[in-house]
């Protein structure tokens, strides 16, 4: 079981999704949600089902082992996680994600690919909201990728805790001297 090689954090952080479309996408989060002991928080109404071909691929293998919570829409996660420490990706925002603070039980918050989050959603809270740079007239990146990238900065400020951070070789062995250069 992958669980086995990574030690759960004792207030793991969550990446919550805001009526996903796209089940690759989903499924590529749930992984990355796997692989570094997050939760992953799908608020419906999804644009797609849970048993979806698409959705198992990206996932691959690993979607049992998620920890995954669903929700009736945006008002009932609200209840469910009274006193969630919400930080909301938009490329609305004035505030870059390497700007704040994330406390190691943090709620990553993305929106649905289409549109994002509701700027009704934005408006009320616009300390909490932050943009991933980028150049020109971009639109936006991909869902995946900005939650990977959110999650990895929020995992990096809480210095990886818990995390693996040494990898070996397979057939062959390192050096000594990488070894010893490389932090644990």
């Amino acid at each position: 079981m992958l669980q086995s090689f990574y030690m759960k954090r004792e207030e793991p952080l969550n990446i919550v999704l805001l009526e996903p479309e796209i089940p690759a996408n989903t499924g590529n989060i749930g992984r990355t949600c796997v692989a570094t002991g997050t939760r992953l928080h799908l608020i419906d109404p999804l644009g797609f089902k849970l048993n979806d071909k698409m959705l198992k691929r990206a996932g691959m293998d690993y979607w049992d082992q998620l920890d995954v919570t669903r929700y009736d829409d945006w008002e009932d996660f609200l209840e469910r996680n009274p006193g969630a420490r919400l930080y909301y990706f938009t490329t609305k925002a004035r505030y870059a994600h390497t700007q704040v603070h994330y406390e190691e039980d943090a709620y990553l918050v993305f929106g649905k690919e289409s549109a994002g989050i509701p700027e009704e959603i934005l408006k009320k809270d616009p300390e909490h909201c932050v943009r991933i740079p980028m150049i020109g007239e971009t639109r936006s990146l991909n869902l995946g990728n900005s939650a990977a990238i959110g999650l990895y900065e929020a995992l990096r400020q809480n210095d990886f805790e818990g995390m693996k951070m040494r990898g070996q070789l397979h057939h062959l062995k390192w050096s000594t001297d990488v070894m010893e250069s490389t932090k644990d």
